[in-house]
């Protein structure tokens, strides 16, 4: 399943550091995941570049996605900031680069990161380029900056307690793909009974039924796990369908229960 040219599956790498991480991507690997999905602030650039390469697993079978972090968002420094990327995940060029969180205090003005991760582009330092974080003014900021197929994704919290569906509608209307991380909740929504119900009713785990209830809105999920059995299982999600009662009572679950929003740099929401 893709979305917007993006597989629909693949392996966060938030929080992990160190000999975990590279066990996290090399085991991810080995079960068959292909897209892991890092970021310059996650300081794990280096070890997701060393299981990458460690795996065995040809780069070109591969969808690697890694964040600009704000510091690096002026004209001067983004592409620079990106080639000390790709050095550390031992490529030469990543399949999607985004945009982490709004500049804060708009300290760097949307249309010149925007541009200069555009010409980052052109240079072939990335496939695709996108945005994470970003509310539906700030993506009509980037959208005015360099136009609505240029920006492949627009990576945000997203799960059966936020929806983002303002957000959802508006990035679909302009043919931009929603990427959903923390799909999970931070684990809240896995002693959900009505996702228990319905988990018990596929012979499905909860977290699977969340997963697809994802992808089957259209969305891609980049679940992270340090557990073996949990990435072998997590995997499972993409065979596992859902009715459309089933999908309808998990859209009920929506109560706007934002988990991340950090001060200084989140934008005034759009839910």
């Amino acid at each position: 399943m893709i979305t917007n040219d993006i597989p629909a599956f693949g392996l966060g790498t938030f929080r992990l550091q160190g000999q975990t991480v590279i066990d996290s991507v090399k085991t991810a690997l080995a079960l068959g995941y292909r897209l892991i999905d890092t970021a310059q602030i996650y300081g794990n650039e280096a070890e997701v570049g060393q299981a990458i390469a460690e795996s065995g697993v040809a780069r070109k079978e591969l969808f690697i996605t890694t964040k600009i972090w704000t510091d690096n968002y002026p004209k001067a420094k983004l592409a620079q900031s990106l080639k000390d990327s790709l050095a550390k995940l031992r490529t030469d060029h990543v399949d999607l680069t985004l945009i982490h969180w709004p500049s804060p205090g708009n300290a760097v003005p949307v249309a010149e990161f925007m541009g200069a991760l555009a010409e980052a582009k052109a240079q072939g330092l990335t496939r695709r380029i996108g945005v994470s974080n970003f509310s539906i003014d700030l993506m009509k900021q980037a959208i005015a900056a360099v136009g609505a197929p240029e920006i492949a994704t627009n990576q945000v919290e997203l799960h059966p307690y936020l929806q983002n569906r303002k957000l959802a509608d508006f990035a679909r209307g302009q043919g931009i793909g929603i990427s959903s991380y923390m799909t999970l909740a931070y684990g809240k929504v896995l002693n959900d009974p009505v996702l228990q119900r319905i988990a018990l009713a596929h012979g499905a785990t909860t977290a699977q039924v969340a997963l697809a209830w994802a992808m089957q809105s259209g969305h891609a999920v980049i679940p992270s796990s340090t557990k073996p059995a949990n990435l072998e299982s997590n995997l499972l999600a993409r065979a596992l369908k859902l009715d459309n009662e089933e999908m309808a009572q998990i859209r009920a679950l929506d109560r706007g229960g934002r988990l991340v929003s950090p001060d200084g740099l989140a934008p005034r929401w759009d839910q």
